[in-house]
Order: C-alpha cells, then structure tokens, then sequence
C-alpha cells in the first residue's frame, strides 16, 4: 500500500492548482502563511485532528496574533485540508475552533477630533504630494495601497469623485530561487473594493489648481511616473505623526478615523459601507457601530414615543 503523503506534499499539490485561480497577491499571502505558520507546525503530520487544530490555535494567540490572524491561518489550512480531503489523502473531519473570551477583538485605533483636526490643518497648511495623499485618506477612508496605487487619471473634477480601481502592494514570491519581493498593481481583491468615491468641497478645492498642471498619468503622492510602495509612505507618515506630537497610530487608523466620524456624523450605515469598499454592511456594523448607553436610551424613548 501506498504511503499517505504529508501534509507538505499536500499542500505543495494546493498551490500548483490553486495559482491558476487566485491573484498572485492573493496567492503569496497564502505561501506567507503556509512557510511562516503551518508547515512548521503539520509538515510532516499525515492527518489533522480537531484537537490538534485547537492546540494550534491556542499556541499562535499566546504568541500574540490577532484572532483575524490566526483565523485567516486556519481559514488556509482547511483549504488546503479539503483539498487533500478531495484527492483522496486526508480523512473527512469537521473542525470547530474555539477562541477564550479574553482574546477578544482589539478596540480600533483611531483618531480624536481635536488631533484629526490638527493634522487635517498641517496637511493643509504644508501641501506636499505625500501630504496630499494622507488628507486624501482622511476625507475618503481609502486603504494605503489604493492610495499608492493612485493616478491623477483616477481623479474626475467634472464628477467630484475618485475611482478606486487598483491597489499595490509588495508580494512574497515564492517560487523564485532566492525567494524574493516585487511590487506589483493589480485589481482590488473584491468587486466591492472597485468604487468611485464623492470629492467633498474642501478637497476639491485643494485639488482643482493642482490638477490643472500634473500629468495625468502619474500616481498622486510621488507625482511621478514611478510609484512609492506603503512600506515607504507607512515610515513617512511616522514620521510625521513623531513630528507633530500625535498618537502612534497606524496608517490604517486614517481609514478607521474616516468611518469613525462618518458614523458620528450620522451617515447610514449601507452608504458608508460602499463607501469604504467592504464586501458586506456587516464589516461596517461590526468594526464601527458600537451604541453607547445614552444612544440606547434614545433609541427606547423614541420607539415608546411612537406608540
């Protein structure tokens, strides 16, 4: 009889077929994945049990990942576990992982009103293209690779609105010997992420006069013919946080910020969901409406007062 093949060959057997039908983004944060995460833990392993999964689990949330972590991790190994399941070398199982109440999600970080204002003021007062991109952020939540990926082209003034279209990223590519990095432009991962974005008044004031001098073939924050990838405009952006004595924060905060005063502002739910690109309105509810006991009350006395 045949030896059963281990869960490396398995998975190396996943990756041939499944890069025929992912984006290589797509397909090189699976291979992250699989050579930081799952093959040192199950290489060798010629079947995977619950127990084993929830021990592994448990293990990578000690070592501090996320919850979203480690459940994009397992959400890998049981793609590739299905697919040995398919083939014929792993038994059918049903996993059901269980996470312990104290890793709990994280509370978002996310900018005060008086420190959003001060930025918004100093990326105002000091136009650079590097700056101009971090307001861009803040006045339409978009993601730092979008706004790498940014063209003047993108730009509609006539329509007031930014098309969202593209994102770049560096990606691991591991089939090269050496492995190695490249920056590559692709597509948003989701048709929801494809999305034109209104330009309010205060932006588009900002922009008109710029617009009528830039080519519009380069990207927005270089206004160049070449790119910067978000490593580079992550350790800017540091920087100038440092610089002007506000929170360490993410860059991906801008974004959290964005939607956290589109929220208190009122705004419906669906309309700040499209605008944000998320797959479903239940991301937006779950990452930013979060009632307070005062919006609670009103709630109440407003639907008894109905009555």
């Amino acid at each position: 009889m045949q030896n059963p093949l281990t869960f490396r060959q398995v998975a190396t057997l996943w990756r041939e077929d499944k890069h025929k039908y992912v984006k290589r983004s797509t397909m090189s944060a699976y291979s992250l994945i699989l050579q930081n995460h799952l093959l040192p833990y199950f290489a060798d392993a010629t079947a995977i049990t619950e127990e084993q999964v929830q021990k592994f689990a448990i293990e990578k949330l000690d070592k501090g990942l996320s919850q979203k972590s480690v459940k994009d991790i397992l959400i890998v190994l049981k793609m590739i576990f299905r697919f040995g399941v398919k083939s014929g070398n792993f038994t059918h199982q049903d996993w059901e992982v269980k996470f312990p109440t104290d890793h709990s999600n994280r509370e978002l970080s996310v900018l005060t009103v008086d420190n959003q204002r001060k930025l918004m003021k100093h990326l105002t007062d000091n136009f650079t293209f590097r700056n101009l991109g971090i307001l861009i952020c803040l006045h339409t939540g978009m993601r730092i690779g979008e706004i790498c990926a940014l063209k003047w082209s993108d730009i509609n003034l006539s329509a007031a609105t930014i098309s969202v279209n593209k994102t770049l990223e560096r990606i691991y590519i591991s089939d090269a010997t050496p492995a190695k990095t490249e920056i590559v432009i692709s597509s948003p991962k989701t048709t929801n992420s494809r999305r034109e974005i209104p330009i309010g008044k205060g932006l588009l004031k900002i922009l008109r006069p710029i617009m009528a001098v830039v080519n519009s073939d380069f990207y927005v924050i270089t206004n160049e013919a070449k790119p910067t990838e978000p490593r580079t405009y992550c350790n800017y952006y540091k920087h100038l946080m440092e610089s002007l004595n506000l929170p360490a924060m993410k860059f991906h905060g801008l974004r959290h910020s964005f939607a956290t005063r589109c929220i208190e502002s009122m705004c419906d739910y669906k309309t700040v969901s499209v605008i944000l690109g998320h797959s479903n309105i239940a991301t937006t509810l779950n990452l930013y409406v979060h009632p307070n006991m005062e919006q609670k009350k009103k709630c109440i006395d407003k639907m008894l007062r109905s009555l």
